[in-house]
């Protein structure tokens, strides 16, 4: 072992531990644990489980990361939890390891902010550069693209798919997936826009913004079902923003989606 390692802090025989590891009080780091080179621990935090946390990564007091999956069909099989480098991860977050019947692994992007109090459930796939806010609830094998945004005290149901960019409003409960750069809100998520200001930000080319809007009109209204509305678009658009929410709506999936409002 190296690096800095408070003395009440408990390291079962077997963790890895890399590079410049700072480990602080009354931390609990399991045997199968794999912490990357400059991975800190505030105080208070336990990390269990067959778990590894990318280089750089911040955990803060009293969260339980790698604990099992919070699943009555979970019967002690050997699952992982992965996270990636650079992560924040806040006072009294939750991360649980994977189940089988969802593949047997959650992991966890680089660069991402998880703000007090936040929880990601068993067998969730999140990208990179994701923020949850306070206390928002991921459940069991969501799929988080690159780039999202989840409001404060959110919920996202099991199973649901949100798209690069999109960004989900405070309080709002999320049942269907959310195609990418859409803004959901309202207590029952509804799909309300864009996320202009996060295309904006990113220095998203004008005209690709116009085809985005575009896009959205046109997935709200007209002949046919929604995905085959997104289908002729894909056979027409030339931006490759537009064809990414295209694939989205196309792609295999185990909900309905939130459509635009017409």
């Amino acid at each position: 072992m190296s690096g800095d390692i408070h003395p009440s802090a408990i390291i079962e025989d077997g963790a890895q531990l890399g590079e410049g590891v700072k480990i602080g009080p009354f931390c609990i780091v399991g045997p199968e644990v794999v912490l990357g080179d400059r991975v800190e621990l505030k105080s208070h935090v336990v990390v269990t489980g067959n778990t590894e946390i990318g280089e750089e990564t911040v955990i803060f007091p009293f969260s339980v990361i790698g604990e099992i999956p919070q699943d009555l069909k979970f019967a002690g099989e050997k699952t992982r939890l992965e996270i990636g480098k650079r992560n924040r991860i806040r006072e009294h977050v939750t991360m649980n390891a994977g189940t089988e019947g969802g593949g047997g692994l959650t992991k966890v992007g680089d660069d991402g902010l998880f703000m007090a109090g936040c929880h990601v459930a068993h067998d969730v796939i999140l990208g990179d550069r994701v923020i949850v806010v306070n206390s928002a609830a991921l459940a069991g094998h969501c799929i988080i693209e690159d780039d999202v945004i989840i409001g404060g005290l959110s919920g996202i149901h099991q199973w649901v798919r949100i798209g690069q960019g999109a960004i989900i409003g405070a309080v709002t409960m999320v049942t269907a997936d959310v195609m990418p750069y859409g803004l959901v809100q309202a207590n029952r998520g509804e799909l309300d826009g864009l996320n202009l200001v996060g295309l904006k930000r990113r220095g998203v080319a004008r005209a690709d913004i116009s085809a985005l809007r575009e896009a959205f009109k046109r997935l709200g209204a007209g002949e046919g079902s929604f995905q085959e509305r997104a289908r002729a678009l894909g056979e027409e658009t030339d931006s490759d923003y537009v064809r990414q929410i295209v694939e989205f709506v196309t792609g295999a999936s185990d909900r309905s989606f939130l459509t635009p409002k017409t």
